[in-house]
């Protein structure tokens, strides 16, 4: 694969400029940038699904490339998880064309016959591609690697949870045996031994494999070399080595550039001075001061100029009310879908409370904060909430935010003035004409930012917040960390992420699917990220 001279930019924001690299046949390629940077962008570049401005892609049109988004959407939710793994390779389809061909050829003439062989030749190539005799072993071998139970495979895919979503997307495009991977964040939502059996099959594979990621440890694992996207300079580069390898070279880089930049400025200084101090005499002494003044404008002209600071994430939610003494109460309630999920569930959580909620995949987690919000009803019992109560709530797939409306239209509330809004906006790095955009357009990174911002103009008292660090890099995860610590009302959080989970200081955790609450322990954390990561 290899990009030349690529340019893209929506409307007035430049994404790549004149930007290079070059991927060889079995590199495993870690893509890295701040959010923003273009990373999702180049993926859909890679699969024509966006077109560039100008330069090139080139990619082999024989390469079957898989991707696996940042975002999963499966669209015939009606199948069950089985028939959708197994969709993933056409064999039915391939069986059913090769024997209308072979019909076709033998009652055809003579001078048909050799276009159809050409066809039956390509559909027999595609089959072995397939390896038809040996598939069911193969899609069978991926299911139990990916610890999916048999319970999951006669489930329908409207009935999955976010994490198991995600793993039902990964084992469809491993069995679909593509030559070209391309993985956007796919660690989101892995429990710890299909998280090392993805490692290991991706270390075997034989193909090129393109990753993004906020997952070092996962990263350091797999990759080889790492495609730095440079939101500053709109350009790319290729560093041998895996992630860490890159840091360190990144750095030693800028360090190198910095005294550079201070040997030049001395340079300018000095030069500078000279010619302050002899321009206005005459003789040798004014020529020189002529002969440095031409130095120094050629020294100004080609000077290295400091690398661009990048603006960051500016986060402050406060409540508008001090919050009730008792701001939620969960009294017997149950919910399920086709099984019960919740089980006569009863809880207290106090004012300013950081209350966390663990468990496997698909025992309830999101369900229980949906139920929470009202946007879910109990099938018994009932949920209180103090009279001073104010909620907010960020959901795990933003579903919350209107696509088809701009970044301002989301946020837009007769309690702020638009200055108002795109100042706050400001400080979600959405400036100019940025608050115009679509947010289907958006990365999730984005998205994700936008989210934070309903949250903050709510001034809600009473958080709910389902996997907040999802999208974002590790710096925005910092940031919103912190403020969680300071943030002086309750929440009640489910979250994959320790060291956010850390940061924030979390009191009580409650177990599902046992209902189990007890005091906050690191250790317990950690089993339950082990276990799952959603």
């Amino acid at each position: 694969m290899r990009a030349e001279d690529i340019s893209l930019a929506f409307n007035l924001e430049t994404i790549y400029e004149s930007a290079n690299f070059n991927i060889n046949d079995l590199d495993k390629v870690g893509v890295v940038g701040v959010n923003g940077a273009g990373k999702t962008t180049l993926f859909k570049v890679i699969l024509k699904d966006i077109e560039l401005d100008s330069g090139k892609i080139k990619v082999d049109n024989q390469k079957r490339i898989g991707y696996l988004p940042q975002e999963i959407v499966l669209e015939d939710k009606d199948i069950t998880v089985f028939d959708y793994i197994m969709s993933a390779r056409p064999i039915d389809k391939l069986n059913k064309k090769l024997t209308n061909l072979y019909e076709e050829v033998a009652n055809s003439d003579i001078n048909k016959q050799d276009k159809i062989l050409k066809q039956i030749s390509k559909t027999q190539e595609k089959l072995e591609y397939y390896d038809c005799y040996n598939a069911e072993n193969i899609m069978m071998e991926i299911i139990d690697n990916m610890h999916i139970n048999s319970n999951l495979l006669d489930k329908k895919l409207i009935d999955l949870s976010g994490g198991q979503k995600s793993k039902i997307a990964f084992a469809h495009l491993i069995y679909s045996n593509p030559e070209i991977l391309l993985l956007d964040e796919p660690t989101n939502h892995l429990d710890v031994e299909t998280r090392n059996y993805i490692i290991n099959y991706l270390k075997k594979y034989k193909g090129m494999v393109l990753i993004i990621s906020h997952d070092i440890t996962f990263l350091d694992e797999i990759v080889n070399k790492i495609l730095y996207i440079d939101k500053a300079s709109k350009k790319t580069k290729i560093y041998t080595g895996n992630y860490s390898t890159y840091q360190k070279k990144l750095k030693q880089e800028k360090e190198l550039k910095q005294r550079i930049i201070e040997q030049e400025n001395k340079e300018i200084e000095s030069l500078r001075n000279i010619v302050l101090k002899y321009s206005n005499s005459s003789g040798k002494r004014k020529r020189m001061a002529e002969s440095r003044e031409k130095v120094l404008n050629k020294k100004l002209e080609n000077r290295t100029l400091e690398d661009k600071v990048l603006k960051k994430v500016k986060l402050n939610i406060k409540p508008n009310r001090e919050g009730s003494k008792i701001p939620i109460k969960i009294n017997n309630i149950s919910f399920g879908y086709d099984k019960i999920l919740i089980n006569n569930l009863s809880l207290v959580i106090n004012n300013k409370e950081r209350f966390l909620i663990v468990g496997e995949n698909g025992v309830g987690k999101s369900t229980l904060l949906k139920l929470i919000v009202g946007s879910l009803k109990p099938l018994e019992g009932n949920i209180w909430f103090g009279s001073k109560t104010d909620i907010a709530y960020y959901a795990q797939e933003l579903e919350l935010l209107d696509s088809s409306k701009t970044i301002l239209d989301n946020l837009n509330t007769n309690d702020y003035s638009e200055k108002d809004l795109r100042t706050i906006l400001g400080s979600f790095l959405f400036s100019g004409d940025d608050v115009f955009k679509k947010v289907k357009i958006l990365s999730p990174g984005e998205k994700a930012r936008v989210a934070l911002a309903k949250i903050m103009l709510e001034k809600a008292n009473l958080l709910v917040l389902d996997e907040p660090t999802n999208h974002l890099d590790p710096e925005t995860q910092r940031v919103i960390g912190e403020n969680f610590k300071n943030y002086e009302g309750t929440i009640i959080l489910v979250s994959h992420n320790p060291s956010f989970v850390e940061e924030i200081g979390i009191n009580r955790m409650l177990i599902l699917p046992s209902g189990k609450v007890t005091n906050y322990s690191k250790e317990k954390l950690e089993y339950y990220y082990k276990l799952n990561t959603k």
